[in-house]
């Protein structure tokens, strides 16, 4: 940090903290401040634990519509795991990060199984099931259970880091835990769970990554690094890799009104999504990817396609990976024993089929290209 010397910190919050009460500031301000969430109707912990599986990587206004909408479909921990992974699927597409929703079901029906359909309240079950890590467990017994857990997720790091003038790495596991521990020690007795709601509603609010606004936060006095004037300079972070660009030959090959899809595999990137045919190659040629996705169809699907004209291009960035999507119109010439994993399909029912959003955008290029599609 330019110009200031870094200072350590012990595990234990400054005197400060307990004296002038920074927990009962903080959910004063809380209590008139918050922002009506349909997550917050009531602590049903289903309720709680699909909104934070939702929450996570996702901004919040994205999320209402899907919650809405899942909880209607899926009111209960029962539903969720009676349901055909497709409908749930289906009903988490445009979310992203579908994994989510995989173990989100994996989990229902293992506490269907194992616990009658009743969420666990103890760390040590609840921390057991599928998709359920250190801070959702902490969010769920918290706000459900009201157990005196610490939930740490990105803005309370931020805020933790500000408030003590922490310069440990957030990217680094060992820093996470540290912030646990300083949190459990102002979770006050009966209100665990509107206290780990209010640090993060602070993070969201207030104590933002850039420009955090300082004079209107309620915890104003016990912030260290706004002291020292180096709020904008913290959290410390270690940057990730940047994703590693593939790029991918799309075909939309169409037969006498119907388009080929192919689901993917059950395991892995997207799993047991559908999409257009894609062809992985490096090539720059156009002419040389018309060759390559033909012969990419006909190895993999056994069907012979002309490829027409390139309709435009799609770009689709991942946590790990950029895919860079060049898509093609073709046109299907013969071939009828496709592989289990794919099919044609009338283009008005593709809706009844579960995209990737990256295939979300080449359906728009479709519409947009041509009223063949």
């Amino acid at each position: 940090m330019a110009g200031k010397k870094s200072k350590e910190l012990s595990y234990t919050l400054p005197e400060q903290f307990h004296v002038f009460g920074f927990s009962s500031d903080l959910l004063a301000w809380y209590d008139s401040q918050k922002r009506d969430l349909p997550w917050r109707i009531n602590r049903d912990p289903y309720r709680v634990w699909v909104s934070e599986i939702m929450l996570q990587q996702t901004r919040v206004e994205t999320v209402k519509p899907y919650y809405a909408n899942f909880m209607e479909k899926f009111p209960t921990v029962g539903a969720l795991a009676e349901a055909p992974e497709e409908d749930v699927l289906k009903a988490w597409e445009g979310l992203g990060y579908y994994s989510r929703a995989r173990n989100l079901q994996a989990a229902a029906r293992e506490v269907q199984a194992r616990y009658g359909g009743v969420v666990p309240d103890t760390p040590e079950e609840i921390s057991t099931l599928k998709g359920i890590g250190p801070y959702t467990a902490g969010a769920i017994l918290s706000i459900a259970y009201e157990k005196p857990e610490p939930a740490v997720d990105g803005n309370v790091m931020r805020v933790f880091s500000r408030l003590l003038y922490l310069t440990d790495d957030i990217a680094k596991p060992a820093t996470r835990i540290k912030i646990e521990h300083l949190v459990r020690q102002v979770i006050p007795q009966g209100r665990a769970g509107d206290f780990n709601q209010a640090l993060m509603e602070l993070g969201a609010m207030v104590c933002v990554p850039r420009s955090p606004q300082c004079l209107t936060c309620p915890v104003f006095d016990y912030c260290m690094a706004r002291q020292e004037g180096v709020q904008e300079e913290l959290p410390v972070k270690g940057k990730a890799k940047p994703p590693r660009p593939v790029h991918l030959q799309v075909g939309v090959v169409m037969r006498e009104g119907s388009v080929l899809i192919n689901k993917r595999p059950d395991t892995g990137l997207l799993a047991g999504m559908w999409e257009f045919p894609m062809v992985e190659t490096e090539v720059e040629r156009e002419s040389a990817k018309q060759e390559v996705l033909s012969e990419g169809l006909r190895e993999r699907f056994a069907v012979d396609v002309e490829v027409l004209e390139s309709l435009g291009e799609v770009q689709h960035t991942f946590s790990h990976l950029q895919w860079n999507m060049q898509v093609w119109s073709c046109d299907w010439i013969e071939g009828d024993d496709l592989p289990a994993h794919a099919r044609f399909v009338p283009v008005d029912e593709l809706d009844s089929y579960t995209f990737p959003i990256a295939h979300h955008k080449i359906r728009e290029i479709m519409k947009h290209k041509s009223d063949r599609y």
